[in-house]
């Protein structure tokens, strides 16, 4: 440069120069639809007209995540270098002060999701191929029974089987309450989720359900035979003891896994129920980093981590989690319940197709009106699923049909104890 010549402008690592050849981020949009319940969804549009989609849905917190989107993320986003995903996860986590927490990662989630959609369009490739390549042909799912009662859960678990299911978690109601996570009455689907300006509040008997779970479970187990795999819940509600003492009573039902039995906050907590159980063990649909997992996987204290790809900060953080896991033979099994979009499950998919340690992934299935906004080329068959062979995620989202569901106040409910103090729901 002439020394007499005026300094060129300075441009942030990740953009585009004016002059460059590479394509770069002209918008970044935020769109927030209710076709059956509400989902937060990322549009990100390249200067070459590529546009990637990720999921930014966070129950009972959806707004919350579309402002920190829209007011602190989108703007960043504008004049950056699409293809360089790996660098622009780092700028947002590692550039925000204040990070890690649901509503940050679930952010940093929905871009990260919505970059590999573009890189995978723009190199006419399934993400799955870009992160390596496939290393199994199909993903063993596994979707929810419920029953109030234990006949009424029987018949559910049997529909299932019809459907092709070969993995279940089984959920019943609990005698004395009148209402049970997981379990609707009337055989009408579960959505946790209610509409209104306020959570519900439910009650909740931790001595009733440690009387009938196990005795609920074991007829399950004797109806359905030892082919099944099985699995349950337990949300959270138990003590380290009591959920030692669940996981002891349960280990002739042979369960594929016992899930979430103690709050995840305190993760210490994990080993006294290690000692005293062999149930397999899985915990962190509420994890949103790796160092969350870390010593529940070194210490070997879980068998399955629960984590969502779009709440842990998208495919780019998954597949560090998966890779600390895979070296302590910890598998993955990660959340996707109908209150993340199928833009999550498609990302979820065409992560495990890639890799080794994932074992199974939740699939409660959508409303018909989900299937239409959301149309997608992952597929259900025979008790697995394929994230399918379209560019990039494979999932595009009709925005003209989108915008004909409005966002509908929803929470999910709290619980109280029968003295009326609060637990965890």
């Amino acid at each position: 440069m002439n020394p007499a010549s005026p300094a060129a402008p300075a441009r942030r690592p990740g953009t585009r120069a004016a002059s460059g050849a590479r394509d770069s981020v002209v918008a970044a949009e935020v769109l927030v639809t209710s076709p059956g319940r509400n989902y937060v969804a990322l549009k990100i549009t390249t200067a070459e007209g590529l546009v990637g989609w990720g999921d930014a849905t966070l129950n009972g917190r959806e707004l919350a995540v579309a402002a920190y989107l829209r007011d602190h993320v989108a703007p960043l986003l504008v004049g950056r270098d699409p293809a360089r995903v790996e660098d622009t996860w780092q700028y947002l986590y590692r550039g925000a002060y204040w990070r890690r927490g649901p509503v940050t990662m679930t952010a940093v989630g929905a871009v990260d999701l919505a970059l590999w959609d573009i890189k995978g369009k723009a190199t006419g490739q399934p993400v799955y191929q870009l992160l390596g390549g496939a290393v199994r042909d199909r993903i063993l799912t596994y979707t929810h029974a419920t029953g109030w009662d234990v006949p009424e859960l029987l018949d559910s678990l049997d529909a299932r089987r019809e459907q092709g299911f070969r993995a279940v978690r089984a959920q019943t109601g609990v005698p004395g309450l009148d209402t049970v996570y997981g379990v609707s009455r009337g055989g009408a689907a579960y959505e946790p989720a209610g509409r209104g300006a306020a959570p519900a509040e439910e009650i909740w008997d931790t001595d009733a359900y440690l009387r009938h779970a196990p005795r609920a479970l074991a007829a399950v187990r004797e109806h359905a035979g030892p082919e099944l795999k099985l699995l349950h819940d337990a949300h959270h509600r138990l003590t380290p003891g009591e959920a030692a003492r669940l996981g002891r009573s349960l280990e002739e039902v042979d369960l594929f896994w016992l899930e979430d039995v103690t709050p995840a906050e305190n993760q210490e907590v994990l080993r006294h129920v290690r000692r005293h159980t062999t149930a397999p063990l899985a915990i962190g649909e509420v994890f949103n980093t790796v160092w969350e997992c870390q010593s529940l996987i070194t210490e070997q204290l879980i068998d399955y981590v629960r984590t969502c790809v779009t709440h842990a900060g998208g495919i780019s953080h998954l597949r560090r989690i998966a890779a600390l896991a895979e070296i302590w033979q910890v598998k993955l099994g990660p959340h996707g319940p109908s209150d993340v979009s199928p833009v999550a499950l498609a990302a979820s998919l065409h992560t495990g197709l890639a890799t080794p340690n994932f074992a199974i992934q939740e699939y409660m299935g959508y409303e018909p009106r989900t299937h239409e906004v959301f149309r997608h080329d992952w597929s259900y068959a025979d008790g697995y699923l394929h994230p399918g062979d379209a560019p990039g995620l494979g999932v595009e989202v009709d925005e003209a049909l989108a915008a004909r569901f409005p966002y509908e106040p929803a929470y999910l409910p709290v619980a109280r104890r029968r003295d009326g103090s609060m637990t965890d729901w």
